[in-house]
């Protein structure tokens, strides 16, 4: 070991980040899905790996390779369902992740970065999950990447010429599954351990945040040891591996009794080859994408005029009752003018596009929209659990209208839907102040458990 550290420092890494990194003695049940989500990762990569030694990216081919793994390569079946699960269970650990960072305000200061990286790695998963998901070569694949690509083509000036790239032909065909192949297996990959490693760094260096969100930095012995903190190797090594052991029976239990789950893991037209000739009935993306496929679907030309008058409205009170100097009110008026015109000029479909992407992009801005006295959830005023439950329900809603077929109902619900998704996030500066705040205490509060 000594020759081994005298070239690397390995017994100083361990260290620093594992039997001397302290972090608070508090955490719950919902500290272990971020290394559940590390777990995940490493599980879709080995898979990954495995899958593409018999994958063949041609569009003649592709299906019948992976059926050929489904039926004839020893145990194929069993990687290609650990890695459609694992798709799944990936944005299941990942969102309990974030909601576990927005219920204890992990995302405010000194830990904004940490956010920041955090959601760049929720935007690199989404990619790589929806180019991942057109490999089959099935049915929905294919027309499910038809119908996400072509929403590029809503883009002002340079939408047909951005799709046609993207897709590297007329219509979604060989050169497209190659294109996703690429990006799925190589590409993608690496920006997202860049952004995991990045995300563990920035971790570590301000350390973790706890159910109570006080520094435990802030209180130390003598030695410069936390009096609230715990040495993370062994406590929270053996924390986490119970919550692996118990993610593992979940997993493997739907790997061997339902890997399709009822058709919400891999889609049943996902069985049928891919036929350009026929569209399925109802297209829609897999349920991990579909919150933000119902905001891209609410924004409809009637719906159109509900936002341009929440925009003339928000723009006049942010103009009237900001408190900001002259020229900066000038400013927010006159932007206000020019959103209005463009709302009013360009096609409801590229505003879908834009709702899309901004559920997405608005949460990189939560560090800077929160204003509220105490950073958990525990110390904040009573009501605010409910807006943050009436969050959840909202988001579960917008999931569930994204996979069915659109009604007028359906709709009018998803329109609603969407416009507290967006609310919940634009007004928190505003509603996250109000009400009276617990006072937060000075360390942590533990009781064992």
């Amino acid at each position: 070991m000594n020759w081994i550290d005298n070239r690397l420092p390995l017994t100083k890494l361990f260290k620093e980040h594992m039997s001397e990194y302290y972090a608070p003695k508090n955490f719950n049940v919902w500290y272990i899905f971020g290394s559940l989500s590390l777990l995940v990762f490493v599980i879709q990569i080995v898979t990954g790996i495995f899958l593409t030694m018999h994958y063949k990216p041609d569009a003649a081919l592709a299906f019948g390779s992976v059926e050929y793994i489904m039926r004839d390569v020893p145990w194929g079946w069993l990687i290609r369902y650990m890695h459609s699960t694992g798709a799944s269970a990936f944005f299941v650990v990942v969102y309990l992740h974030m909601f576990r960072g927005l219920m204890y305000g992990s995302y405010r200061k000194p830990r904004e970065l940490i956010w920041l990286f955090g959601c760049g790695i929720f935007l690199a998963l989404m990619a790589e999950a929806f180019m991942g998901y057109l490999l089959p070569w099935g049915q929905m694949s294919y027309w499910g990447a038809q119908v996400i690509v072509n929403l590029f083509s809503a883009i002002p000036f340079i939408g047909p010429d951005l799709a046609l790239l993207i897709r590297g032909d007329f219509v979604v065909g060989d050169a497209t599954l190659n294109r996703f192949f690429s990006f799925h297996v190589i590409a993608v990959p690496l920006v997202l351990l860049g952004l995991v490693v990045a995300h563990i760094i920035a971790l570590h260096e301000v350390g973790s945040n706890n159910p109570d969100g006080v520094e435990i930095k802030n209180i130390k012995d003598a030695k410069g040891i936390p009096l609230d903190g715990i040495p993370f190797h062994p406590y929270y090594t053996v924390h986490d591996i119970f919550g692996v052991s118990v993610f593992l029976f979940v997993f493997s239990a739907i790997i061997f009794f339902a890997p399709e789950m009822g058709g919400y893991f891999i889609e049943y037209n996902n069985f049928i080859p891919a036929n350009p000739l026929v569209t399925p009935a109802h297209i829609a993306p897999v349920w991990y994408f579909t919150p933000f496929y119902s905001m891209l679907r609410a924004v409809t030309a009637d719906f159109m005029y509900v936002l341009t008058a929440s925009v003339a409205i928000g723009g006049a009170l942010l103009a009237w009752k900001g408190k900001m100097p002259t020229l900066f009110r000038l400013v927010v008026a006159g932007g206000t003018v020019v959103l209005i015109a463009l709302l009013l000029l360009i096609e409801a479909k590229f505003w879908g596009v834009v709702a899309m992407g901004g559920g997405v992009v608005i949460l990189f801005f939560l560090p800077w929209l929160d204003n509220s006295e105490a950073k958990s959830i525990r110390y904040r005023p009573t009501w605010h659990k409910y807006m943050y439950a009436l969050f959840v329900l909202d988001f579960l809603l917008l999931g569930y209208l994204g996979m069915l077929a659109p009604t007028d109902l359906f709709n009018l619900l998803s329109q609603i839907g969407t416009m507290f998704y967006f609310f919940f996030f634009l007004l928190m500066p505003w509603w996250s102040r109000i009400g009276t705040f617990k006072p937060v205490p000075a360390r942590v509060v533990y009781t064992g458990h």
